[in-house]
């Protein structure tokens, strides 16, 4: 159960930081275009890329000696970086986001879904790198990885249906201060639990 719970909140606060990919999937769900196809698109990739990182990183660890230390310092690393990084964002505010034109045809939209999720660097690092360490780190290797991936359902789903009732919120400055000060909470007591080598 913890290690389900650790995966739902890790998986979730990687990928609550908004960039292109979750940027096109408000986008699209702003304008009621394809975003079925659009949210299945992000939460299948992710589901295939975090399944790679558990299986792999998991049977690694277990190959290699001493690794398992080597990936909870450098996860726990990590992300007390990019906590500190969230933290910086919710301190200087200013952002907002305003939706912008759509993709046009379910063709468009999906080859557009596909290129922001496989082609940026960064979901190797949080899905395959990140997530696949820090799983190392619990014996239910599986139940941590079916909670990252339950998380990415439940966002790509909440933000491409819930796009209409956050479009107010969003174009506000001071929302992003708190979903930045969350995320960077989130992040430091996931790094916390790592160096305190906290196991399920």
């Amino acid at each position: 159960m913890q290690a389900g719970l650790a995966g739902f909140a890790l998986g979730f606060s990687l990928i609550l930081a908004i960039g292109a990919q979750n940027a096109f999937v408000l986008r699209q769900g702003l304008r009621r275009e394809h975003v079925l196809a659009v949210v299945l698109v992000c939460a299948l990739s992710d589901a295939v890329l975090i399944a790679a990182g558990v299986a792999g990183f998991g049977a690694l660890a277990e190959a290699v000696p001493g690794l398992e230390r080597i990936m909870r310092y450098g996860g726990a690393a990590f992300l007390l970086v990019y906590g500190a990084r969230a933290f910086r964002a919710a301190w200087r505010g200013g952002e907002v986001l305003e939706a912008g034109a759509g993709a046009g045809s379910l063709v468009r939209a999906v080859l557009t879904c596909l290129a922001l999720t496989w082609l940026n660097p960064h979901v190797y690092l949080d899905t395959v790198v990140l997530l696949g360490s820090v799983s190392a780190q619990y014996e239910d290797r599986l139940a941590f990885g079916l909670g990252a991936v339950s998380a990415s359902f439940a966002f790509f789903f909440a933000l491409g249906y819930g796009a209409r009732l956050l479009a107010p919120l969003f174009r506000r400055p001071a929302s992003w201060r708190v979903l930045d000060a969350g995320v960077g909470a989130v992040m430091w007591s996931i790094a916390a639990g790592l160096l305190l080598g906290q196991r399920e």
